[in-house]
């Protein structure tokens, strides 16, 4: 078993990140596997450096550690943009220059007062731009435009699936099944690559999970459905789907899901006010 835990230097790791990060070293280790440290640093806009470091440091004192080097998704755009030139060429992205608020207002026109059909990427595309696809075969793709994934042309198969070990928002577990139907009409075309960023975090985490032989992804119930987008752009490409295995979310005492912005509950936090790893362990209910 290869797990992996992929944090990005954006804020502090906060108690949500230790259980998670913790899950998957433990399921790697019971069963003899490997544990993994990917670093998902494409937005360089909001990356520094100082919580990069402050990722190394939490996680060494809750225990884990990982083979080194450690990946890093902003040293693989070149591994991005070769796949994103291949389907380009296959014609399965078109080229999208929609701002969020043509997408909103092409949505809301029709149907003014009615909820918007959104899927696990936010809003569902309404199509403005498909016909923004390539002429010829031996073009790149576009830099100075997203990049959308042409649904109705990666769902080439009737049914996709992949085996749920943890569980999704509503209990889902075991094999999990769904059409291309169902992609096209509650997925629709997500963005493969932001503009002039090269990617996104769908097309990022496909790659890298395949090049590093994951065999089992551990993170939070709260992108069960994503799951479903990297399932399909796995068998577009011809990668392997791992076992997946979602967990519970930890939320404050509101209920609320925590974020990077919850100081309160960061690892560092507890780190300095005397708390073991093992406490932290006993909080997140490992």
């Amino acid at each position: 078993m290869i797990t992996r835990f992929a944090p990005s230097p954006t804020g502090p790791l906060h108690l949500g990140h230790a259980y998670s990060a913790l899950m998957a070293q433990d399921m790697a280790t019971a069963t003899g596997g490997q544990f993994l440290l990917r670093i998902e640093d494409i937005d360089q806009t909001r990356v520094r450096p100082e919580w990069e470091a402050q990722i190394f440091e939490d996680l060494h004192w809750l225990g884990l550690s990982w083979p080194q080097p450690v990946m890093r998704q902003s040293e693989r755009l070149a591994r991005y943009s070769e796949k994103l030139d291949w389907l380009w060429a296959g014609h399965h992205v078109f080229a999208c220059t929609c701002s969020r608020r043509d997408v909103l207002d092409a949505l809301a026109a029709p149907q003014e007062g009615a909820d918007l059909p959104t899927g696990p990427d936010g809003v569902i595309y309404p199509g403005t731009c498909r016909s923004n696809q390539a002429i010829s075969a031996n073009e790149h793709a576009p830099k100075d435009a997203a990049l959308r994934l042409l649904m109705t042309s990666a769902v080439a198969q009737s049914c996709f699936s992949f085996h749920e070990t943890g569980h999704g928002p509503n209990g889902e577990t075991g094999l999990i099944e769904f059409t291309a139907e169902d992609a096209i009409r509650d997925i629709g075309d997500i963005v493969l690559a932001r503009r002039y960023m090269g990617t996104s975090y769908h097309l990022s985490v496909v790659l890298d999970d395949a090049a590093q032989d994951v065999t089992h992804v551990v993170r939070g119930e709260d992108l069960f459905e994503a799951t479903k987008i990297h399932v399909i752009l796995q068998k577009l490409m011809g990668l392997p789907t791992p076992i997946y295995h979602h967990h519970q979310l930890i939320r404050d005492g509101a209920g609320k899901r925590l974020a990077k912005r919850d100081d309160a509950r960061a690892i560092a936090k507890y780190r300095t006010e005397g708390a073991s790893p093992d406490d932290v362990r006993r909080i997140v209910g490992l």
